[in-house]
Parts: C-alpha cells; structure tokens; sequence
C-alpha cells in the first residue's frame, strides 16, 4: 500500500571526494542521535565502511541506497524501509553531487538520489585553499541542475576568523546559507589504507572516540537547529516501504529471474516454524561487508541467520545448512584466518558435503587454496595474491551456469573493489560471464559453491535468497 510519509531528510554531499562528507555526515548523524532523536542513516552508492561509522553514530543499522545496483525505483523504497518511524534520516553522498556510474548520465549519482527522495542537500565544501571563489563553485554547483534542491553549505578546513568572514561574505552574494563552518580537525580523522577507511569493526574503541570527537566538532561549528529545520521542508514521500517478504513474493520488477532447483527441491520453513535451516553468515574484523537488507532477506525466505568469526570460532554453528561469507579484508588477516585451522578444515568439509555456499569478494579468497602464500580453505582449485592494481567499478553481470545461488542466465548488477588477483586451476567453471564495461568471465561455481569477485545488492533479485534459502533447506 502506497502511503504519504513526511520524513525530515537532508543529503550530504561535495564537490568532490575528499571534501569531508564522512565527516560531516557521520558527525551529524552523532549529534543529533544525543539529542535523543531516532536518525536513520544511509549512504549512497555501494561503500560497505562509512556505513559502519553511521551505525556508530546512531544505533541502527546503515543502509546503502544504489541506483545501479537496485534500480532508481528501489531507491526511495529501500529508504522508507530504513528511516520508517525515525525522526531523522541523513544520506552520505558518494563522489561528487554529480558523479554517478560512469558514461551513464546522473544514473547512481547523489544527486540522482537526492531527487529520487525529493530531499534538500547540504554541500560540504573544502575551503582550505579559496575565499571569493567559492562563491562561484557553490552557484554552479546549485544552477547545474534545477531540480537538485541546494539548501545550504557547511564549509570545511576553514583556517581563521578571517578566512571564515570572507568565505560568508562571498556565499551572502550568490544567496546560500551557511548551516556549519569546521575547522582544520586532523585529530578526528579516521585511519585508511589500500581500499579506504578502516572498518568500525577492526577498531571499534577508536572508532567510538573518533565519532564522540566528530559529534563535538559538528555540535560546535554546525547549526543543527537551522539543519533540522531544513530537513523538515523535505516534502511527503508517496512511497511503499520495501519488505523482504513482499519483495520474495513479488519480485524485483521486470527481470523476475526465477528458477526453482529442479525435482525433488524443498521449500524452507518460513519463520517461526519448527526446524528452519541455520545459514551461517561470517563476521567479525576480517569480514565487515555486508548489505543489512541480505540478512532481512535470508530471514523472510524461512532461514535462521546466526553469525559467526573466522578469526576465533573453531567451527561453524551448530546445524549450519548453508554458508554466506561476505566481502572484508582477509588479506590484512591471512595469518591469522590460516592459523585458524580448525574452522578452515570445517568449511572444506561442509563445501565437499555439497552445502550451499554464497561467496563474495573476501569470501572467494578465504576459499581459495591460498591468500598471499598462507593457507586457506582449499575449496576452489585456485591461489590469491596482492595486486598494485585497484579493480573497482560496477559490473553488469549474467550467472554462467545454474548455481545454490543464482539460475543460468540470471542477471544482476554488481560492483568490484579489491587490489587481490585470483589465479584459477584448469577447468574452473565460472560464476559470471560480465556484459558491461567488459566482457569476461569471473569467478567459481562448484558443486554448491558460488564464489566471485562481485558484490551483489540482493534486493535487486530477492530470488537469489529464496534460491540460497532453498538449496539450504535441502541439504538439511
């Protein structure tokens, strides 16, 4: 049922990355949450890290909100469902206002999203090395689209008094207000390394002062009542709320790209019933990657979603009748996730039993045979290695063979972030044949085993979790 929901909303945006829009973001996301408001965070695009930190900062899961990977019309929905009954929802950016999928127009660009949620954005603006001409900058940004509703800036990097009165006075001549002006802070940034920030997860009591400091920096250099009041200009969203029940039902739209297992499959226990499968779904500091709408999903198709850590626990959780290892840094941790013997031998056993596994990324390279020489579980036929090369960017993809994850000829839209290679035996079969930039094939499918270099939003094709679900129901 489509209903009229006022949620005062504001996306934070740049011109640019490294303008401070975590900062920025995260910090208000902080005060606001001590003010005892319910604030509802989301990031835009397919970044698995900054959600951490908003998380942090208020308490409830982070979402991502991906045009490319889900589709524009799941934007605002996806939204409703995480910001329903909060008092505040606050959406990074990603990139630039205006930088999206590339050669694609505004597609997947925050100010696509913006639009999509019909919500005023604030731009973060570094005004470390300019005065007058930010003036010019923040009119181009807010006349290059006229349905992208610039409602103010909060300046960052400001050096002085000085710099901050000449900064105004240029702002008041182009008409733009300004809702915050931060200081040069170095002490409250947060470490990165070779894909980005380090997640919450592998420093959370450093990650917890950190967001404090951040909290009290935006609470002293922001207007928070002015910003609120700008968030409650955000007109009525007329919008159902995604449901991972409703989208098993239904479907995503137009692909529907459903395939039962074939004779003799079982349908899983819905929830609340008796002997429901346990699918065991991998976490801790070295696997941090994870869209929350997964697990929501898994639970709605009849699964049981208990979490477990490579690095300590010895083995899976008891009953476990299907594995999902996620995306993370097992790079940074290969000693450690090799000395875990125990756990890696129970993995191999499970994959050689057939049960279903659904791999992503640091997944594939926990199931190779090696990571950076160390051991690791041995399922795929295959060695990983460190690479100076980034791959990053989104995919369009279509599953090669029939899989516990995905019917041949299902298609998905996927993003790829890692600086490993994967150097696969003979006669591996694939998982994705990639349609767009490039066409190649990539990844393992093996007996129950999808495993890939593709991260995958699977309420783009909910599906793919019935499917899981399913192959887990039967190897129960």
């Amino acid at each position: 049922m489509v209903t009229s929901l006022p949620i005062p909303r504001l996306v934070i945006a740049a011109p640019s990355s490294g303008s401070g829009k975590t900062t920025v973001a995260t910090g208000l996301m902080a005060a606001f949450s001590e003010r005892g408001l319910a604030v509802s965070p989301h990031k835009a695009g397919p970044d698995y890290i900054d959600p951490g930190y908003h998380a942090l900062a208020t308490g409830r899961p982070g979402r991502n909100l991906d045009a490319f990977m889900c589709g524009p019309e799941l934007v605002a929905p996806l939204f409703v469902h995480g910001a329903s009954g909060c008092d505040l929802a606050i959406v990074e950016g990603v990139m630039g206002l205006y930088d999206g999928a590339a050669g694609q127009g505004e597609l997947a660009s925050t100010a696509q999203v913006a639009k999509l949620l019909r919500a005023p954005v604030v731009l973060v603006v570094d005004a470390s090395s300019q005065s007058r001409s930010v003036a010019a900058l923040v009119h181009g940004f807010a006349s290059f689209d006229p349905q992208v509703r610039l409602g103010g800036v909060i300046l960052n990097k400001v050096g002085s008094d000085r710099h901050e009165a000449m900064l105004r006075e240029a702002l008041e001549e182009v008409g733009m207000p300004v809702l915050g002006v931060l200081r040069r802070a170095p002490q409250v940034a947060a470490p990165s390394r070779h894909l980005g920030l380090v997640p919450v997860a592998e420093r959370r009591a450093d990650a917890l002062a950190a967001v404090a400091s951040l909290a009290e920096q935006v609470r002293q250099g922001c207007d928070l009542d002015a910003l609120m009041a700008l968030a409650r200009t955000a007109p009525a969203l007329a919008c159902e709320a995604w449901s991972p029940q409703r989208a098993l039902l239904s479907g995503p739209g137009p692909s529907r790209n459903r395939a039962p297992l074939g004779p003799g499959s079982q349908s899983p226990a819905g929830p609340g019933s008796p002997g429901r499968p346990i699918v065991a779904v991998a976490g801790g500091a070295a696997f941090t990657f994870s869209y929350a709408e997964h697990a929501e999903l898994l639970g709605a198709a009849g699964a049981e979603v208990v979490t477990f850590d490579p690095l300590r626990d010895e083995s899976l959780p008891p009953g476990t009748t299907g594995l999902v290892i996620g995306g993370g840094f097992p790079e940074v941790y290969a000693p450690e996730l090799a000395a875990n013997e125990p756990l890696r031998g129970a993995v191999a056993g499970f994959a050689a039993a057939g049960g279903p596994v659904a791999a992503e990324c640091a997944g594939l390279l926990y199931l190779a045979r090696s990571l950076d020489g160390k051991p690791m579980c041995g399922v795929l036929d295959a060695d990983a290695r460190m690479s100076e090369r980034l791959t990053l960017g989104y995919r369009e993809a279509v599953a090669v063979s029939d899989s516990a994850l995905a019917a041949a000829g299902t298609r998905l839209r996927g993003h790829e972030f890692h600086r490993t290679v994967i150097e696969p035996g003979a006669g591996s079969t694939p998982a994705w044949g990639f349609t767009h930039p490039e066409r190649r094939v990539e990844g393992f499918v093996r007996q129950g085993v999808h495993a890939s270099y593709l991260h995958t939003h699977w309420a783009a094709e909910p599906s793919v979790a019935g499917r899981f679900v399913e192959a887990a129901a039967a190897h129960r």
